[in-house]
């Protein structure tokens, strides 16, 4: 390499440190705030060496409020979001199926309803499904969090699941249709080996987003024994009273622990899922 390019490849990682490290800053903040006191955590808030290292926020907060634990709200959210995640990819692949093997009537008109919905906010359909849930006798239960996720509740994991089964070629289809296969043998023998890229990208996303979630739970949920992680976090704070701070900031790191472990083993299928237009040669 000439001298001008080593230059210019040290500018480029030098930057890119300085860019990721202002990105990672509030976890780092977070992270070291959790291990302070009280006190210290206003008094040096851009600091992230605490004078001692104090593990008893992680104590108080994980004894939680009364006889409710802070490991009731980590229960309450790894059932309900594993059930979206399995909820997510049994709807999306089925539908994707659909849209991209099968023809029927109304099918360019139904594709582009998928994709406007996307493009919708959700609060615009936020009173109209608390409606349909209340007359239902679903408010303060998992109902409303999970049953939309198995009857395609995110448009965006349809539409991802169709463009990539595009990329999949149809003699596939058309020889396992002359050894005998219908088309749900065809589904569950030929195309869906073939989709667990497009699949571990949705359920890493699908992890992302309902773990994350805090509308939802909000608007569903008013038992603090059906609270999740993120209504959980909620109630260390409290605007007429005395916040704490310490064990609210000690749980919200252990509240990203899951996410990270996810991206840490399952990175390289999010990469290729997003990346992979069709099989790979």
């Amino acid at each position: 390499m000439s001298k001008a390019s080593k230059w210019l490849s040290f500018h480029f990682h030098l930057a890119s440190l300085v860019i990721g490290f202002i990105m990672i800053y509030p976890i780092l903040w977070t992270f070291a705030s959790s291990l302070k006191e009280e006190e210290e955590i206003f008094r040096r808030a851009t600091s992230l060496l605490p004078r001692s290292f104090d593990w008893r926020n992680y104590a108080e907060g994980w004894v939680g409020f009364g006889n409710l634990g802070f490991d009731a709200f980590f229960l309450n959210s790894a059932i309900t979001t594993s059930l979206i995640v399995v909820g997510t990819l049994i709807s999306s692949t089925l539908v994707a199926y659909g849209f991209a093997r099968m023809t029927f009537p109304f099918r360019a008109f139904l594709f582009g309803c998928l994709l406007v919905t996307i493009m919708l906010p959700s609060q615009v359909t936020l009173i109209p499904q608390y409606i349909i849930f209340h007359r239902l006798g679903w408010v303060n239960t998992f109902l409303p969090l999970i049953v939309p996720a198995f009857i395609g509740g995110t448009p965006f994991f349809i539409f991802l699941t169709i463009q990539f089964m595009k990329g999949i070629p149809r003699e596939l289809d058309h020889a396992a249709r002359i050894d005998g296969c219908g088309s749900l043998g065809i589904f569950l023998r030929i195309i869906l080996p073939l989709m667990r890229p497009v699949m571990t990208t949705a359920a890493i996303f699908s992890f992302y987003w309902a773990w994350d979630d805090f509308m939802t739970p909000l608007i569903y949920l008013n038992d603090p024994k059906l609270f999740t992680v993120s209504l959980g976090l909620k109630m260390f704070s409290d605007p007429y009273s005395v916040s704490a701070w310490g064990p609210m900031l000690a749980m919200s790191t252990l509240s990203l622990l899951p996410q990270f472990i996810i991206f840490l083993f399952f990175q390289r299928y999010l990469v290729e899922g997003i990346a992979t237009t069709g099989l790979k040669g």
